[in-house]
């Protein structure tokens, strides 16, 4: 039996398929990945015993092979896996929710917060991966290699505040969840209309599972391996 009791994040990093039961009762387990259990239940009026017993499931996969990673090999997974999906999807992705909004919108207003909210997203994301990738990722490298960095206050101020960001993007994400109705698609949806709602949804996905490793596996394994 699941332990209530366990972070979120904890419980995701042990067996990454829990992420998508955790999306299915609401519960963050990215940003919010350091609250129990049963404090995330709590928070949302749930019965965390019953979302146990979802989490408890059979046939446990295979560890996936960027648990086992060092710091630079963590790093690596991420600029590779993630930060390069964003690269190729932030622009094209903006240019079709425009496209949407300009031929859907006066049938569906709320497109216009939809495409309001994504241009703040990708604007936001944009500007946190360049920091990423010129200042903290650089910082954790050189930590690994046990190399001077060059940054003299170290790392724990850089990745507060890249937290604070997924913070911030965490609360897009979640207007854009509901202000889609959960990414629904209406009956007079054209193709790309569809195309929106389904790259909006995987874009989420793929954030929270970017965001996760992030904040619950490598910013603290760097944290805990700072020398003293």
């Amino acid at each position: 039996m699941i332990d209530t009791t366990a972070t979120l994040g904890d419980l995701v990093t042990d067996d990454p398929r829990r992420a998508r039961v955790l999306e299915g009762y609401g519960l963050d387990y990215c940003c919010g990945g350091q609250r129990s259990l049963a404090q995330a239940a709590s928070a949302k009026g749930l019965d965390a015993d019953a979302i146990a017993e979802a989490l408890d499931l059979p046939d446990r996969e295979d560890t996936p092979d960027w648990q086992s990673f060092g710091l630079t090999g963590l790093v690596d997974h991420i600029l590779g896996t993630h930060h390069a999906y964003l690269w190729d999807e932030l622009g094209p992705l903006g240019s079709l929710v425009d496209k949407v909004y300009s031929v859907h919108g006066e049938r569906h207003p709320e497109l216009a917060s939809v495409r309001e909210d994504y241009a703040a997203l990708a604007n936001d994301l944009a500007q946190h991966l360049m920091k990423e990738e010129r200042i903290l990722f650089p910082a954790i490298k050189a930590q690994d290699a046990q190399e001077e960095s060059g940054f003299g206050c170290g790392v724990d101020g850089p990745i507060r505040q890249m937290m604070y960001e997924h913070d911030a993007a965490g609360e897009i994400l979640a207007r854009l969840r509901e202000t889609t109705s959960d990414y629904a698609v209406p009956e007079d949806a054209c193709m790309s209309y569809r195309q929106m709602m389904f790259r909006l949804q995987t874009l989420e996905q793929d954030l929270h599972q970017h965001i996760h490793k992030e904040n619950n596996v490598l910013f603290p394994r760097t944290l805990a391996e700072q020398p003293a």
